[in-house]
């Protein structure tokens, strides 16, 4: 008899885990008294006959679950979207995701901003190097030779057609030398 008159309640050897080796589990059951082993038999086969029952419930559960899942036309790949959508609501609902959200909306602000900032001071400068002497002295040169090489044509468009047509002028002009070279 163990301490206060209940077998087995105060026990101070354990009771062997799922792989250990029978050495250990033959030692165990030298120890109980043959009612102790008849009545953890009992418990034993009990436990397992309800593990089997649960088992076959489950798997009977399962089946059902498929057969509705399957007569409402809800197939995996819309129950992974589901899913996914679920946990996107969850994720975007943290406080978390709505503060990382405000700060990036807020440095997206900032970062437009800067952009429009920097794209005004551009401009600013390209329109300060188009109105400096040097470059009017340069568009002026460039409008001299259009007018030379296009004949009487009055200058006029912007800069990249004058550009585009001294070049064509200047192609014109080197081709008309080659074959005057050639026919010499």
């Amino acid at each position: 008899m163990e301490p206060h008159g209940e077998p087995g309640l105060l026990r101070t050897d354990s009771i062997p885990e799922v792989g250990e080796d029978a050495a250990a589990t033959v030692g165990m059951s030298e120890t109980l008294s043959e009612e102790e082993q008849n009545e953890l038999r009992k418990e034993l086969a009990k436990v397992e006959e309800e593990i089997q029952t649960l088992s076959q419930v489950l798997a009977a559960k399962e089946k059902h679950l498929a057969e509705i899942k399957r007569k409402l036309g809800i197939n995996s790949l819309q129950e992974l979207k589901q899913n996914i959508t679920k946990s996107w609501q969850d994720v975007t609902s943290t406080a978390a995701y709505k503060k990382t959200s405000e700060t990036l909306s807020q440095a997206g602000q900032k970062a437009s901003a800067a952009f429009s900032s920097v794209g005004s001071v551009l401009s600013k400068k390209f329109e300060d190097v188009k109105n400096s002497p040097t470059f009017k002295s340069f568009e002026e040169k460039v409008e001299t030779l259009k007018s030379k090489v296009g004949g009487s044509k009055p200058a006029s468009g912007d800069f990249g057609e004058v550009l585009n047509s001294a070049a064509n002028a200047s192609a014109t002009e080197t081709i008309a030398e080659e074959t005057q070279e050639e026919t010499h």
